[in-house]
């Protein structure tokens, strides 16, 4: 009798360290299901989504559903709906991350109601009624390799590439990116900006302070205007979406937590 007692106090004791677990571990559950996991990726002029891949690596580890998308760069319109279809694919909220011209398309995609938060890597983020091509007026560059075709399409001359686009690559990196660029219609960069989504959703901004294809100052700018949670990478190039791989996954993942405390 005794040896019996002993057992259902042993298996009184072990339901009731089950209970306190499952209990314990609601709370948790919940946090996962609430911090966002999607996170669309949205590539500049002259590249394609490829070069996300460093950063795509690193989410993916942490648990995160990447998308990267594949525009063309022919039309400012056609662009938006490439990148839109991607986030229609989403099966929850996303944050939504533009580099260099990709921060124009985020600025009008940015609306749909999937987008919970804009991350801008050194990109563009016009207001209602500016473009890219004028504000870059305001800020001039530094760079003086863009060659301008007779058919309207735009591309950076390979000799200069590497000092303007790319400076704090690997020369071999820098080579090929110059050398696989993607043509670029000039019209894009001309495009009117309309209902910018960084009024109405939160933003984080990363300022490349050694780029020449977007003035750092110009950069700074956007993001005091949209409010936006601001790093400054020392060195940078415009390429810092993949030198500084580590530090833009960083600042993603602030979005991505960020977001829930500011709903």
């Amino acid at each position: 009798m005794k040896t019996l007692n002993i057992h259902y106090q042993a298996k009184a004791i072990w339901l009731l360290l089950l209970f306190v677990s499952f209990i314990f571990s609601i709370p948790v559950k919940a946090q996962d299901t609430a911090h966002i996991r999607n996170v669309v990726l949205v590539h500049g002029a002259f590249v394609d989504g490829s070069g996300w891949q460093p950063v795509y690596e690193i989410l993916i580890k942490k648990g995160y559903k990447v998308s990267v998308t594949q525009h063309t760069l022919t039309t400012f319109e056609e662009d938006v709906a490439a990148v839109k279809r991607i986030i229609d694919q989403q099966d929850s909220p996303c944050i939504l991350v533009g580099h260099s011209y990709g921060g124009a398309i985020i600025t009008v995609a940015g609306n749909d109601p999937k987008v919970a938060g804009l991350v801008y890597i050194a990109a563009h983020a016009p207001d209602d009624g500016e473009s890219e091509a004028n504000n870059g007026k305001l800020n001039p560059s530094a760079y003086k390799s863009l060659t301008k075709g007779k058919d309207g399409w735009d591309y950076i001359d390979p000799k200069f590439f590497a000092a303007d686009f790319s400076a704090d690559l690997p020369a071999s990196k820098a080579d090929f990116m110059a050398n696989s660029q993607t043509p670029t219609a000039d019209s894009v960069f001309h495009a009117i900006i309309h209902n910018p989504a960084w009024k109405t959703k939160p933003s984080w901004y990363m300022v490349a302070k050694s780029d020449r294809i977007i003035n750092p100052d110009l950069e700074r700018m956007y993001a005091k205007r949209a409010k936006s949670q601001v790093i400054e990478i020392e060195g940078a190039s415009h390429s810092v979406y993949i030198s500084h791989a580590k530090e833009v996954a960083q600042l993603i993942i602030a979005a991505a937590k960020g977001t829930i405390q500011n709903k």
